[in-house]
């Protein structure tokens, strides 16, 4: 009898597609390292295409113009940080340690992309930048939805009396999150801060076990 499920292999790209897809990661990395340099509003098409040994009409192959490079540079970052934190949180079958998990991952994220990281929020905070509109919607779209993702971990955990129950799910989400990027952000400012923690567990104990006694 002939088995009703086929399995199918996921067709490989083509050489082609493989030496694109690398000319592209090429020109995206070329592109970051400038603008972390010198700003988006500083560097042109032509500076990225001598970083990254290409010649200015294969770069406008792949990108129209310097918006589209640099949308293209943040969403992608953005998307591959969202699916990062999201198997993160869902990895592990206990609450806490999906808690410790997300904290975890979203540090290392931070401190293995300190340049985009920069990048996008001096862009952000600094000159008119009419794409950055689009871009933070997106980004917010993003953040939200991890923020719904780690609200269900609280509410799993409330379920299983593994919480107490003292504020609405979304906002330990909310708040975990505020104190998490803090920390993270304090770290950017001042690397050498001995008070910043790294273990996951001490960051989660100031949101689990609170202050008072």
């Amino acid at each position: 009898m002939q088995n009703e499920y086929v399995v199918r292999r996921r067709k490989q790209p083509s050489r082609r597609e493989r030496e694109k897809a690398r000319q592209r990661r090429g020109m995206l990395d070329a592109a970051l390292i400038l603008f972390s340099e010198k700003g988006y509003h500083n560097v042109t098409m032509h500076e990225i295409a001598s970083k990254a040994e290409f010649a200015i009409g294969t770069l406008y192959k792949f990108f129209k113009n310097k918006e589209d490079l640099y949308k293209a540079l943040i969403l992608e970052k953005t998307d591959a940080f969202h699916a990062a934190i999201v198997g993160a949180i869902e990895e592990k079958d206990d609450e806490v340690d999906r808690l410790m998990n997300y904290i975890r991952v979203k540090g290392e994220i931070f401190r293995a992309h300190v340049p985009l990281i920069r990048l996008y929020f001096s862009e952000k905070y600094g000159e008119s930048f009419d794409l950055m509109a689009e871009l933070s919607a997106r980004i917010r779209q993003v953040h939200e939805e991890a923020l719904n993702v780690l609200a269900g971990v609280f509410e799993s955990g409330m379920r299983k009396n593994r919480f107490r129950r003292i504020a609405h799910p979304h906002a330990l989400a909310v708040a975990l999150d505020g104190i998490t990027t803090a920390f993270l952000f304090r770290w950017l400012e001042e690397p050498g801060d001995q008070t910043l923690p790294e273990d996951p567990d001490a960051i989660l104990d100031i949101l689990l076990k609170g202050l008072a006694e």
